[in-house]
């Protein structure tokens, strides 16, 4: 099946032959759906803290970094910006030549409103020889939109969302990688230190290292600290193998086998080789202006606080188990922490023999933890916080997809549709155990939560797979807790018009 060119190709790519057979069998049986329990909601798995809670915990997590932890913010920044764009392209495109459909009509009224206006501006005074405001009288909107799109302008088509001027301020426009370094300095420093890592796409890289160096001196100034700022690469031996509709290999025009990214699942990798007491995560495109981060650093300190009041007790708890000197009122105890507080429940616990019930215990609490802010339900596209089945037959706290759910099942899609919050993608990890070690986190991972979808290349259809998600699958054996956060913390931009939102203004 494989030919030695085929196995050169593979083992470029750090792959197994192994692995590509694993991959092809994902293809023919798919994979399972997940069990579920419930929707997650408030008192059923998702906590919402009363104020005088909230400050305790914001207290905590301040007293928690003054004490010198190494703290680490995670963004995944890979990728390009193109699919914020598609619209424009549309139209770039279309056989009309002024602004017809609603978005067109939105996006040409509020040009002055985008923060990357004069950077426009003055690409279109370069190569049309005409600004702006002369392009839209002569009717000329094409030539804006091409000037923003493609190379010879600003090339936002293909640059990443990272690289892309967001916001305004009277000092000038910032990207969100910026912001993201001031959200950085805001929650997440520690002894002076703000530790940020950006996972970027290879072509991408230099020009993120080289707009870094011009950045940070003047952020580190403002709110004085001292940045360390990191990158890395999605691996290429995450990658995956595409398949036909019939699930043979898909091979490109020169016979070379076609590989695709492996989807943010592949970043476990990246996340593991951090080092770091705590890990915020974050996507690149959930930023906000100044003026409106106080509620977001607010939000974030608290579920870190959460987080390590969680973290304390699990440690606690071990030590106390490793003794071996507890009453049966502890173990008592501690099945109530396990199964109330991170949500981990299995229905036959109290028919466990004590030697037993210590092993389960121990590897319950032995292992990552994260705590995810979740946001009611508003109708945005995403995942969703469940009570799940694990294949060790326990409940626990899950972020799924509507990809992992049988849609056939009416009453788990009853769930899915009336679920009360979604996933934000807003996390605080704890990725090392009691006694100081870190956790080998692709040891949590599992794999059997793996999506599969429809893809084309060149007219030629085929089937993609991606790995089980980063805060999908990937995350699936951690302790998870989720906590309700506002609606504000959470303003991501899938378009460009977003960016005209009252949040981005």
């Amino acid at each position: 099946m494989l030919s030695q060119k085929d196995l050169e190709q593979i083992a470029q790519k750090g792959i197994s032959e192994k692995q590509i057979e694993r991959q092809l069998e994902e293809f023919k049986t798919g994979f399972p759906f997940l069990k579920l329990e419930a929707a997650a909601a408030i008192g059923k798995g998702i906590v919402a803290p009363n104020d005088d809670e909230r400050k305790q915990f914001v207290d905590k997590w301040n007293d928690y970094k003054a004490e010198g932890h190494k703290i680490v913010k995670f963004v995944p920044a890979s990728g390009a910006a193109s699919r914020m764009f598609k619209d424009m392209f549309a139209f770039l495109h279309a056989d009309y030549d002024v602004p017809t459909t609603d978005f067109e009509k939105k996006y040409f009224l509020n040009l002055t409103k985008f923060a990357f206006y004069d950077a426009l501006d003055a690409k279109c005074k370069e190569n049309e020889g005409k600004g702006i405001t002369e392009l839209l009288a002569d009717g000329n909107y094409k030539a804006i939109a091409a000037n923003m799109l493609n190379a010879e302008g600003l090339n936002y088509g293909q640059l990443p969302k990272g690289m892309l001027l967001f916001h305004q301020y009277p000092e000038g426009p910032r990207t969100p990688m910026e912001e993201h370094l001031v959200e950085g300095a805001l929650y997440a420093a520690s002894a002076g230190e703000a530790n940020v890592h950006f996972t970027v796409s290879h072509e991408h890289m230099q020009m993120f290292e080289q707009r870094v160096a011009e950045k940070k001196d003047a952020y580190a100034e403002k709110y004085q600290v001292k940045y360390n700022i990191s990158f890395s690469e999605q691996k290429p031996s995450t990658d995956t193998v595409a398949a036909n509709p019939d699930n043979s290999l898909f091979r490109n025009d020169d016979g070379s086998l076609l590989f695709r990214p492996g989807g943010h699942g592949a970043l476990i990798e990246n996340l593991n080789e951090i080092d770091a007491d705590v890990i915020f995560i974050k996507n690149i495109d959930n930023v906000v202006p100044d003026r409106l981060k106080p509620e977001t650093v607010e939000y974030k300190q608290l579920i870190a606080g959460v987080l390590v009041t969680l973290q304390q007790r699990a440690f606690d708890y071990l030590r106390l188990l490793n003794s071996g000197e507890y009453s049966h009122d502890q173990l008592e105890e501690i099945i109530r922490f396990v199964q109330h507080d991170l949500c981990c429940r299995k229905a036959d616990i109290k028919e466990l023999e004590d030697a037993d019930l210590v092993i389960y215990l121990k590897k319950k609490l032995n292992r990552p933890m994260r705590v995810c802010g979740v946001v009611k339900n508003v109708g945005e596209p995403g995942g969703g916080p469940f009570l799940t089945y694990n294949q060790d037959g326990t409940v626990s706290l899950q972020i799924l997809e509507s990809s992992q759910i049988d849609k056939s099942n009416e009453e788990y899609m009853r769930m899915f549709t009336e679920g009360t919050h979604f996933n934000p993608v807003d996390l605080v990890c704890a990725v090392k155990n009691y006694e100081g070690k870190p956790f080998n986190l692709p040891d949590f991972v599992d794999k059997t939560t793996g999506f599969i979808s429809n893809k084309s290349k060149n007219g030629r259809e085929l089937k993609a797979l991606e790995l089980p998600g980063l805060w999908n699958g990937a995350m699936s054996d951690w302790n998870t807790v989720f906590v309700e956060v506002p609606l504000g913390t959470f303003n991501p931009v899938k378009t460009v018009n977003d960016l005209l939102r009252e949040q981005h203004q």
